[in-house]
């Protein structure tokens, strides 16, 4: 495999390194791209090795076919394994939608059908949601007598708001794409066909600019949204301060004045 075209062979999933974009796929369609403890693990690799290939500028995340993202946990794993089990679950579940949000690089959820329970919280953790006109949201695990474990307790109001949150996950109703548009779940709602595409163009646009700004933007939000406005300025002055010393600033605000196109190096 070349550093900027190939795919890397996983198990449950696909990924795939096209240009500057790296594609993660869910592919365990008969299933509907449930999770199970391979799958996390494979995430995490796929998405470890994005974070540490140079030529790859984002990711997007998809699942095979066009019935569903991710639907939810493996609930035939799930039923057998006991309370103890169980927390072990959650919490490598939790490590590795952390990794995701904390990458580093733009990570897009190509929301091309069910995104429930694991499946919306994986989305939630990506830092844009793009929905197909047909895609499902929600958090049924009520239904199952457990709660949202990988995440959706604690992402799901700070992106919605506590009331609608609490509504999804004690009614365990599921939602569509424009419902979850008008409330913020997601960004944006595409026609099916027009999916990926738009995901691309949204990644090519970001990749435009500066590397180690886009970065640093990512993680002022990521870590202001766990305090206080007075703290979270403190942060964002920190990662100011940070990107106003590279070598991308002086380029970015030179090539302004000389009315030119940047040529940001991340350095």
């Amino acid at each position: 495999m070349s550093a900027t075209e190939g795919s890397i062979d996983f198990e449950n999933i696909k990924y795939e390194i096209r240009g500057s974009i790296g594609y993660i796929i869910l592919n365990r369609p008969k299933v509907m791209n449930a999770l199970n403890r391979r799958t996390i693990e494979e995430l995490y690799s796929a998405f470890h090795a994005a974070k540490e290939d140079g030529k790859v500028t984002g990711i997007i995340l998809t699942g095979v076919g066009d019935k569903a993202f991710i639907a939810g946990a493996d609930i035939a794993e799930l039923s057998a394994i006991d309370g103890d089990q169980a927390g072990e679950f959650s919490a490598k579940g939790q490590e590795v939608l952390l990794f995701i949000e904390t990458l580093g690089k733009p990570v897009i959820a190509a929301v091309n059908g069910f995104a429930l329970g694991g499946g919306c919280e994986t989305a939630m953790a990506c830092t844009i949601r793009v929905a197909a006109e047909h895609a499902k949201f929600g958090q049924p695990e009520v239904k199952l007598g457990i709660i949202p474990g990988y995440g959706g307790t604690q992402r799901l109001p700070r992106l919605v708001g506590k009331g609608r949150a609490l509504q999804l996950i004690l009614t365990g109703d599921l939602i569509g794409a424009h419902e979850a548009l008008r409330i913020g779940l997601v960004n944006e709602v595409v026609p099916a066909e027009d999916l990926l595409s738009r995901c691309e163009c949204i990644l090519k646009q970001i990749a435009s600019n500066a590397p180690l700004a886009v970065r640093h933007s990512i993680n002022a939000v990521n870590e202001g949204m766990e305090t206080d406005l007075s703290s979270g300025l403190k942060i964002e002055a920190k990662y100011f301060a940070l990107a106003a010393n590279t070598e991308d600033r002086k380029e970015g605000t030179s090539a302004f004045v000389q009315k030119r196109a940047p040529q940001f190096q991340g350095i």
